[in-house]
């Protein structure tokens, strides 16, 4: 069949809907996938946990991908409305074969997609399985000449997973505080109310937590600075200690001060690596290349062993399974816990954790994080470029005296400064990330950088 090869992407299969992504396209995903789990299984009985998110296109693809999966001969583990991490959670603590979430994460409401992952809820993505899928559903070939799968519901995940998340924590030390929430009308919310049940000393205050897939309030995407203003302003209003933000799919968690600014998620990373430090000493920890020096600083000041990682959940995830890591973060803000079961993002342990930590300090939120926030960082410049190779090579040549790593895109290190350029896999971008020991000398560079990226 013909359809927009470019939604397979390095991560995931993500698209407007209907004119990238539609119904019949996510039935042959469906089939596809169930195939390419069977041959790798050496079986035709397999099951694969289904799920979504609360988009308006999600029960119709939904629909789809259930009937692609049992048409192929695959057993089907219906858990409906579900965050990523839930989703993650019951691929991989119950044992199936793998799964499919109908979601497109952050993305605008006309987008959707499906996220896949192998038992474990190992990565499914560009070099481990993405092309093999997208090959497949071209061919239209999907050759099964036995018995249609079975499909079954599963109930009350999210209360097993938060009780599993819960074991990392001592709730009882979290003292009394006002938290407000933002989940901008998408998932995080289901497990955000499930944890904070748990916690009556906990006072929330909530805007935009009702299931909406048209995005009343702002897009669900709090790494844009402009969606976090409503839950900025409503820390300052309520007098609230923190605030806290969820994405779409819930799987990136991020956070505010009671002085309404935003915690960096490089500094949350620190914090909550060195609570895991404590209790694993000397462990790897992995974080992206992205500039954010204090998780290193972080990891180093608690005895542990600090990993660089090239960009993308996926390829860190797959980093952390390969290295025994105990935990990871990226600077978009997911958070990664290896379990006994395998490693995703876990949200709940995140919140957990620097909830505990912050009641132990006896400070405020503000006063807690102020002394790590001691490096000036850009925030990502995303670039149009025609030629990208050229850029960088210029770039070469300017910082020439730079200590340069080329794991992912080019990082270049001075004394003073250090960032990171890097492509985008999809778009015709480059991506600068930029920090510096002082503010006057990170504008700087900007200046500088941009001018050899815009004249090339």
């Amino acid at each position: 069949m013909s359809f927009s090869e470019h939604i397979f992407k390095a991560y995931d299969i993500r698209g407007l809907h209907p004119q990238e992504l539609n119904e019949e396209l996510a039935y042959k995903i469906g089939r596809a996938f169930a195939r390419l789990r069977q041959k790798e299984a050496g079986k035709d009985k397999i099951k694969i946990v289904v799920g979504r998110d609360m988009r308006l296109s999600s029960p119709a693809l939904f629909t789809e991908v259930k009937r692609g999966l049992l048409e192929q001969g695959a057993d089907v583990v219906d858990i409906g409305l579900s965050s990523t991490p839930t989703f993650y959670f019951a691929v991989s603590y119950y044992g199936y074969d793998g799964g499919m979430l109908v979601s497109a994460s952050h993305n605008p409401k006309e987008y959707n997609g499906v996220k896949i992952v192998r038992s474990g809820a190992a990565p499914f993505g560009r070099g481990t399985g993405m092309e093999e899928l997208r090959d497949l559903v071209k061919s239209d070939r999907f050759v099964f000449n036995g018995e249609a799968g079975i499909e079954e519901k599963k109930e009350n995940i999210v209360d097993e997973e938060v009780k599993l998340c819960e074991a990392f924590a001592d709730l009882k030390k979290i003292r009394s505080m006002k938290i407000a929430l933002d989940t901008a009308n998408a998932m995080g919310i289901i497990y955000l109310d499930r944890m904070f049940r748990d916690l009556p000393q906990i006072k929330l205050v909530k805007i935009n937590s009702k299931l909406d897939g048209t995005f009343p309030a702002h897009q669900a995407d709090p790494l844009q600075e402009k969606n976090m203003g409503d839950l900025k302003k409503l820390v300052l209003a309520e007098s609230a200690d923190l605030g806290i933000a969820t994405d779409g799919d819930g799987d990136r968690i991020f956070f505010v001060d009671n002085e309404g600014k935003r915690i960096k998620p490089e500094i949350m990373r620190g914090i909550i690596a060195q609570t895991f430090l404590r209790d694993n000493p000397g462990a790897v920890i992995c974080y992206d290349i992205r500039p954010g020096k204090i998780t290193e600083d972080m990891i180093l000041a608690a005895g542990g062993k600090p990993l660089v990682t090239m960009v993308g959940h996926s390829l860190i995830k797959k980093q952390m399974l390969e290295t025994g890591a105990i935990f990871g973060g990226e600077s978009s803000g997911h958070f990664f816990v290896k379990f006994p079961h395998g490693v995703y993002e876990a949200p709940v342990i995140a919140a957990l954790r620097f909830l505990q930590e912050l009641s132990a300090s006896g400070l405020s939120s503000a006063e807690f994080v102020k002394p790590l926030d001691k490096y000036f960082h850009s925030g990502e410049i995303n670039f149009t470029v025609k030629d990208k190779d050229g850029v960088l090579r210029r770039l070469k040549e300017k910082y020439v005296d730079a200590e340069i790593n080329y794991l992912d895109g080019l990082t270049f290190t001075y004394p003073d400064f250090w960032f990171n350029v890097r492509a985008s896999n999809t778009e015709p971008l480059l991506r600068l990330n930029l920090e510096a020991m002082a503010d006057k000398l990170m504008k700087e560079k900007i200046i500088e950088i941009r001018e050899i990226i815009e004249t090339t």
